[in-house]
């Protein structure tokens, strides 16, 4: 029996051996790739226990971070969502995993082109939303893709049309695009269970009959017409000209992206004993009001859009020390186009025998309902503030609304810092500067007043929302607009969103406005526009309050103000009394930093001139020590 059952039980065994040599060959293939992969990732702390002595996947569990094993112990996908990943994902060695079905990249720092996802053919998922990707992509980037089930590129900066290969992935079920820059119509998608978001994008046309079961909301924040929605797809026969107020987004989009954005970019290099500080400076577009008066067309099927809305195309009037006027006299105004920022589109709309008004277009208050909205907006035309643009009217329409507010004729506190100047013309001097910001102190405090449910009483406190009357008055635009803005949005662009502690911890204090307003007190000294400010999404480093207490640091603080700014003799010691204010304001340690109170009351103790006085640490009750300032005064807890 031993002898009939020896050469069987031998080959047995071989064969035995030979299944775990490939098996243990295999892991280490995969392992190595891995590995290599993982080298092309910055920030990879996250994936320590990725090493080449232990093997990705035990049977179907997962022995390294963020991998997602098959039933026959092989590589079957990656999760690596949440860590803070950046630098290159390197398709090429991700294509050598057989295996590999499913990639998520969700909510990490990538940036760049989309990656080549159709060198891994046979994948059926992939998931990039929320990070900083950007660029057109390729039109045919999904060809040939036969198994691809859900393509989640939200919340990125992509640009250019929809590509028409997603339209020919036959099983496709699932296709988020929304809070990018997509621009064009969209393709005909002919799937039958497909559900698709293109909300917040720039896209326009008719929808395609393919898509009109969708939700309505997954078209919100675009120009696009036809069911589902509720903006009908009729041109008017007519070609005469009008003088209106409103023109296609997608022509202003592209108007302020290619041709006015690089005229107002300028860069201003600082250096002092090797140091360097260079920035990019770029105007938000949202409140210039100095741009070329223009007549605006607009073809008159979008003006009788607005005529067929529920409430009749009727503006709601927040005022009675205005005279009235109807929508139909808004849209044959004599209009001029300021700008078309993260919200909307900007117009000074000159009335016939009227003022002259400011009409902002917003379209990113889909989620709010129409008696939410006209609450709070009836709530803010209450408002009555020296420091305060007043609101005239509102507007309410379902994918968009309209807030008329006065046109204030300096424009705004971005244009005069960081704008480019006539020959000869001054900058703002010491004494308009400190107005200004006493002046923007004051109306933040009337809002925290009016406002006290409100974490973010304002928001969004930057030098392009604050306005300039005739008289340099200055006026807090776009304040209270958190209730109404989509939460997504808001957090992708208001300014008390690059906050350190909505960066590091998702959280906003009634304390975050007051950061705002310390950042706001830096650059108005400095001369310096905060460039984290340009960044989508969290504010990552805040680049001005760092090199200013670099500066400090280096004993050469004379080199932090402005060299336009005039009018400074003998003002040193109180200019010095608010660089060290709006250090407190924006201390990264929320128990040390001051609260409204506090700066408020500090702010208002500054005079034009005055004698230096010796201060010390910032105290979370707005108090000084009695002893002279030293460089560890003026450092920050970077840790938050």
């Amino acid at each position: 029996m031993g002898s009939r059952n020896g050469p069987f039980s031998h080959t047995l065994l071989v064969i035995h051996v030979l299944l775990v040599v490939t098996t243990v060959f295999s892991d280490s293939t995969e392992s190595e790739k891995l590995v290599t992969f993982k080298r092309s990732l910055l920030k990879a702390e996250a994936l320590s226990n990725w090493i080449t002595s232990a093997a990705p996947c035990n049977g179907d569990k997962e022995n390294w971070r963020g991998v997602i094993c098959g039933k026959d112990g092989s590589v079957f996908g990656l999760r690596l969502e949440n860590m803070a990943l950046s630098g290159t994902i390197d398709m090429d060695m991700l294509a050598e995993l057989p295996g590999i079905r499913t990639l998520s990249f969700i909510n990490n720092s990538f940036e760049g082109p989309m990656p080549d996802v159709q060198k891994i053919r046979l994948l059926r998922s992939i998931f990039l939303s929320n990070n900083n990707f950007s660029g057109v992509i390729r039109d045919d980037a999904f060809a040939g893709m036969s198994s691809m089930r859900k393509v989640e590129l939200q919340n990125n900066k992509f640009t250019g049309r929809i590509p028409r290969s997603l339209s020919e992935m036959k099983i496709l079920v699932d296709l988020q695009m929304q809070d990018n820059e997509f621009e064009g119509e969209i393709p005909d998608f002919e799937q039958k269970n497909l559900k698709v978001n293109f909300a917040n994008n720039r896209l326009y046309g008719p929808i395609p009959p393919g898509l009109r079961n969708q939700d309505p909301s997954s078209f919100a924040g675009n120009n696009v017409c036809g069911s589902p929605v509720t903006n009908p797809c009729k041109i008017s026969k007519k070609k005469t000209p009008q003088k209106t107020l409103i023109i296609a987004i997608a022509t202003i989009a592209t108007l302020v992206v290619f041709v006015i954005s690089p005229l107002i970019f300028r860069a201003r290099t600082t250096a002092k004993n090797g140091y360097k500080y260079q920035q990019t400076t770029k105007l938000d577009k949202n409140n210039d009001y100095k741009t070329n008066t223009k007549d605006i067309e607009m073809p008159s099927y979008e003006e009788e859009s607005y005529k067929r809305t529920p409430n009749g195309g009727k503006l709601q009037f927040v005022r009675n020390d205005i005279t009235e006027f109807k929508l139909h006299d808004l849209l044959r105004a004599s209009a001029e186009v300021l700008g078309g920022g993260s919200f909307g589109s900007s117009y000074k709309a000159t009335l016939a025998n009227g003022p002259a008004v400011v009409v902002k277009r917003f379209r990113e208050m889909s989620n709010v309902k129409k008696e939410e909205f006209y609450s709070h907006a009836n709530r803010l035309g209450s408002f009555s503030h020296p420091n305060l643009l007043p609101l005239v009217a509102f507007y309410h329409k379902k994918d968009e609304k309209l807030l008329i507010t006065d046109f204030a004729q300096n424009g705004s506190l971005a244009s005069h810092l960081h704008g480019k100047r006539k020959p000869n013309e001054p900058g703002l001097d010491w004494r308009t500067r400190l107005s200004i910001i006493k002046g923007v102190a004051q109306g933040l405090d009337y809002l925290y007043k009016e406002l006290p449910h409100l974490v973010l009483p304002h928001g969004h406190l930057k030098s392009s929302n604050v306005l300039l009357n005739d008289a340099f008055i200055p006026l807090l635009a776009d304040y209270g607009l958190i209730p109404l803005v989509n939460k997504r949005h808001a957090q992708k662009f208001m300014v008390a969103y690059k906050s350190p502690e909505f960066t590091y911890h998702d959280s906003t204090t009634t304390k975050t406005d007051v950061w705002c307003l310390g950042i706001l007190i830096l650059e108005i000294l400095t001369g310096k526009f905060p460039a984290n400010y340009l960044k989508q999404g969290k504010g990552g480093s805040s680049d001005l309050e760092t090199w200013v207490n670099s500066v400090v640091r280096e004993e050469w603080t004379g080199e932090v103000f402005d060299k336009e700014m005039k009018g400074t003799k003998n003002s040193e010691g109180e200019m010095l009394k608010l660089l060290k204010i709006g250090m407190c304001c924006c201390e990264w340690n929320i128990e040390r930093r001051w609260d409204l109170k506090a700066a408020v009351e500090k702010i208002g103790e500054l005079k034009e001139r005055g004698s230096d006085e010796d201060y010390s640490s910032c105290t979370s009750d707005g108090a000084y020590s009695s002893r002279a300032m030293t460089d560890e005064d003026f450092s920050f807890s970077v840790t938050g």
